[in-house]
């Protein structure tokens, strides 16, 4: 079995993505000793530096590498060391043109920037398999190797190619998934529109159309891309498994649901070594903090609960948004130390020593352009000491109290042409029980529809639009074993081929949910309207009704106003031993806040409100011991009850009673016992 622990590493990792090759070697004695400073103990090298390693085709230069890793090494600094094929060199493309993406316009894109890759291309994929091979033959057992990084955030900026060499591939792809052009014209309903194929040769990929694209063939590519990606990633992972046995490999993630939408990463998870994610704050105004804590629960969860790696986050402001504002005092630590809360074994950044040229330069780094007398700086070096004071929990792993369902098949198809309305975002509605769930202080795990979930009191669904036959037996059980589900709108609609579940909706969550909707009737911009309950209480609602119709299910809430004035809005439905809420609009912070307390009292699990808002609370347990994490997002200090005594490992003062953390800062107690 491969290793699932960086090699030699004895810490957690602390650094960042290092290139070198952006300065004299008169200036690399100086980062080491400033590394030393620090407490570095892991730095990424390479993953840009195909052009020097190769420099013509065939010929290596691999003398710079060679000086850098000893030097490393001589410093006890651990190598992630990068297969460079993330940018092939100019001279790769001016020899083979074709390798460079088409768009579905039918424009190709050009050299000068990153990742504008044809996945399906033969001489890009022998190119590839050719550097890594040279790579893991010269340094596979290298000392200083800690473990191996494939590419970089595969699909960023490109996933898809539409080509005429990807056109070809994606029907030897269907032809291994269907079987025959009989089975595609079913799964995708080409008798609509008198589409249907009569052979696979006649089948291009989802290019530029006058209306909509065939919804199917849209999904299938969209799978296609990501799994000829894959591809291209199991073949560098087992020349490197091969050449370098022992050592992990990986491929930098990008799971934060905003920023890379075209990844499945359940399917890639089960391929690397080691789950690694890069997370970046996107600044919009909302609260930054909450969308962290959801990215790295959906790493940890990628990786099936076990401890994972923040490949790269930012010391300060990044610079490919329209504004770039930096972090607060000591926000890089509350960020960085959410993450290892969350299950990260580190915390490592992009990037090392800030960039004077190229498109990254205002990006932030441990090393900034004002250098050692700066805030950064100083800040880098007292987080350094933190986590080096943190690394008796590595190895441990997160408890999480709730399961929120997830599927990326389900978030492309939500996203194709013609849905009922725009105004309809899956991902908002997972940012938006997600923060519920947040400000409830419960920690979450992210789950396939298909998981098993018999451990989860609570599971949330906020939007689920495309669901198998098997993920709906699957709730069903869930629930009439004793589980609490709670379902939002417009989920359940389609099977995995987009094709609309035979019968009302919501197909599959019939039975369990105790209802069937008549009707789909999405609100106009600006549009409201009011639920109500029996009590009298009314809440605001937006973007979306239905016409339910409960088979079953109480009515629990009901529009009060609107075309389905006098329906029910929120229903609940009892099976078996379990519970099952529906929510057929969507509510606001303050309904979603009642609807998952009522849900919450179904599963038991009790309220936390000692706690305060935006001060979380995460547990880290293992062989190790129990660690809590205290980490106070707000400017006034906070008081977090412990279940026991312990240490806390900042400050390695003793704790009993209450944890006073004050206002933006973490506390990490070693519980007794």
């Amino acid at each position: 079995m491969p290793e699932t622990t960086p090699r030699g590493l004895t810490r957690l990792a602390f650094g960042g993505d290092y290139n070198p090759e952006q300065w004299p070697e008169s200036v690399w004695q100086e980062d080491v000793r400033l590394m030393r400073e620090a407490g570095v103990t892991m730095v990424s090298v390479g993953i840009f530096s195909w052009a020097l390693l190769e420099p013509s085709p065939g010929r290596h230069d691999f003398g710079w590498l060679d000086r850098l890793l000893d030097l490393l090494h001589d410093n006890g600094v651990r190598v992630d060391l990068g297969t460079p094929t993330v940018v092939p060199p100019a001279w790769f493309y001016r020899a083979h043109p074709e390798a460079l993406p088409v768009t579905a316009e039918g424009v190709r894109y050009e050299f000068g920037s990153r990742a504008a890759i044809c996945h399906s291309n033969a001489d890009y994929r022998a190119a590839a398999a050719a550097i890594t091979t040279k790579l893991a033959e010269r340094y596979g057992d290298h000392p200083a190797l800690a473990m191996w990084h494939v590419h970089n955030e595969y699909g960023v900026p490109v996933s898809a190619c539409y080509c005429d060499s990807c056109a070809a591939h994606f029907r030897r792809w269907l032809a291994t998934t269907y079987g025959t052009v009989d089975a595609v014209n079913e799964a995708w309903g080409t008798a609509f529109w008198g589409q249907r194929y009569a052979d696979l040769d006649q089948i291009n990929p989802p290019r530029l159309t006058p209306a909509a694209v065939n919804p199917g063939q849209a999904l299938d590519y969209k799978r296609f891309a990501d799994a000829t990606m894959r591809e291209n990633f199991v073949t560098e992972r087992d020349i490197l498994h091969r050449l370098s046995p022992g050592v992990p490999v990986t491929t930098n993630f990008m799971t934060a649901l905003s920023q890379c939408d075209s990844v499945d990463y359940w399917a890639w998870g089960r391929e690397v070594d080691i789950v690694t994610n890069d997370h970046y704050l996107i600044t919009d105004g909302r609260r930054t903090h909450v969308n962290l804590a959801m990215a790295a629960d959906l790493t940890r969860s990628v990786a099936g609960g076990a401890p994972w790696l923040l490949l790269e986050h930012s010391t300060s402001g990044v610079n490919w948004q329209p504004r770039n504002p930096a972090k607060a005092p000591g926000q890089m630590a509350r960020n960085s130390l959410t993450h290892v809360a969350r299950g990260s074994d580190g915390a490592m950044f992009f990037q090392w020593r800030q960039s004077r040229r190229g498109a990254e330069k205002f990006h932030s780094a441990m090393v900034p352009h004002g250098g050692t007398d700066t805030r950064v700086w100083r800040e880098v070096v007292e987080l350094g000491a933190a986590v080096d004071a943190l690394s008796e929990i590595r190895g441990t792993r997160t408890e999480a109290d709730v399961a929120v369902l997830w599927d990326w098949h389900s978030w492309w198809a939500q996203n194709l042409d013609w849905r009922p309305s725009v105004d309809h975002d899956a991902r908002e509605r997972a940012d938006a029980f997600y923060e519920t769930l947040y400000d409830r202080h419960l920690t979450v795990d992210f789950a396939h529809p298909e998981a098993d979930l018999s451990r989860y009191p609570l599971v949330v669904v906020p939007a689920l639009y495309l669901m198998t036959e098997a993920a709906g037996r699957n709730l069903k059980a869930y629930v009439e074993n004793g589980g609490t589900l709670v379902v939002s709108y417009f989920s359940g609609i389609v099977d995995e081929h987009d094709a609309v579940h035979e019968g009302a909706y919501p197909g599959p969550l019939r039975d369990v949910l105790g209802l069937t909707v008549e009707e789909l009737s999405p609100l106009l911009p600006g549009e409201r309207v009011s639920v109500t309950g029996p009590d009298g209480s009314e809440l605001g609602a937006d973007v979306w009704t239905e016409f339910v119709v409960p088979r079953g299910a109480e009515t629990v809430l009901t529009y009060a106003d609107g075309l389905t004035a006098g329906r029910p809005a929120v229903t609940r439905n009892r099976l078996g031993e379990g519970t099952a809420w529906y929510v057929s609009t969507r509510l606001g912070a303050d309904g979603l806040d009642a609807l998952l307390g009522w849900a919450a009292e179904d599963a038991r699990l009790a309220p936390r409100a000692d706690l305060p808002r935006d001060v979380e609370v995460v547990r880290r347990t293992g062989e190790s011991g129990t660690y809590l994490f205290a980490v106070n997002h707000t400017g006034s200090d906070a008081k977090v009850p412990l279940e026991a005594d312990g240490t806390e490992l900042l400050t390695g003062e003793r704790a009993a009673g209450r944890l006073a953390v004050p206002a933006g800062a973490v506390r990490v107690v070693r519980l007794d016992g």
